[in-house]
């Protein structure tokens, strides 16, 4: 896929919403449908670990088609910051994710991180990116 589709793509309030289908993602608020792009919100309300969560991130950075960042700016985590990187080689667009965050209550936060939320994480990632070059392959 050319890496300004890909990168497109990853912006896409409707591909992220159907890509987290599983958690019943909705964007509730600020941009709630297309591309969202820089100092930009949404807001988004999903089920996580059975709980209801609402999470609000904000285009921080954009050099279109090479990254963007997004942070919340408001929801569940102490910090949370997604740097979406793209870049071209010989076999196409490769596409690299790096996701800082801390979770909030303490120890127990920092605990929950190591233990739970870095893989959960992941895995929503790894999903989320399979959806998006899943046309890649049909």
């Amino acid at each position: 896929m050319p890496r300004e589709e890909l990168f497109d793509l990853a912006r896409s309030i409707d591909a992220h919403k159907d890509s987290m289908a599983q958690s019943k993602e909705e964007a509730v608020a600020g941009v709630m449908s297309g591309l969202i792009s820089l100092g930009q919100e949404v807001t988004w309300r999903a089920w996580h670990f059975g709980v209801p969560i609402r999470m609000t991130s904000r285009i921080t950075e954009m050099q279109a088609p090479i990254y963007f960042v997004d942070e919340q700016v408001k929801g569940p985590f102490r910090r949370f910051r997604h740097v979406h990187e793209f870049t071209e080689d010989s076999d196409g667009t490769v596409m690299v994710d790096r996701v800082e965050f801390g979770a909030p209550f303490g120890p127990i936060g920092r605990l929950a991180e190591k233990l739970v939320l870095a893989r959960y994480l992941h895995q929503l990632i790894e999903q989320r990116n399979q959806h998006l070059t899943a046309g890649e392959r049909a």
